[in-house]
């Protein structure tokens, strides 16, 4: 990935904003300045290409990313457009992979607002992530 700086200029202006010392990971509050289009992904989970969902987290998670990249470039937008991002753990014990694994794909120079939530998942799902992104007109 580009350094922060040289993305930046050529995307929605973004402020990433927080109350205070910036938390590890995410913002608080991100605005954008519009007219903009947004990009709204739908919950996606660890599936495999051929349609099994692996027994492990960190694959799940791999796939869960790999699957929120093609969903991304599918409405015209990449991670640098990322605004919002939530995330959804059968074991919260489970944030600090997450964590290590999200960091290949969010700029965390400037990450999105983001939740991290435990809840319970059907067929085998240990993680389901959705996010939003806005991207020029």
């Amino acid at each position: 990935m580009e350094p922060y700086g040289r993305w930046y200029d050529t995307c929605v202006p973004k402020r990433f904003l927080n109350p205070g010392t910036k938390p590890p990971g995410y913002t608080h509050v991100v605005t954008a300045t519009t007219p903009a289009r947004m990009v709204f992904i739908s919950g996606q989970g660890g599936t495999d290409p051929q349609g099994k969902m692996p027994a492990d987290f960190a694959t799940q998670c791999e796939n869960t990313f790999a699957h929120l990249t093609r969903c991304l470039a599918l409405g015209g937008a990449t991670w640098k457009d990322v605004v919002k991002i939530n995330y959804y753990l059968t074991n919260i014990a489970n944030l600090t992979e997450l964590r290590a694994i999200r960091a290949k794909y969010l700029i965390m120079d400037a990450p999105p607002a983001a939740t991290a939530v435990e809840t319970k998942l059907s067929g085998g799902m240990l993680i389901e992530i959705e996010c939003t992104a806005m991207v020029e007109g």
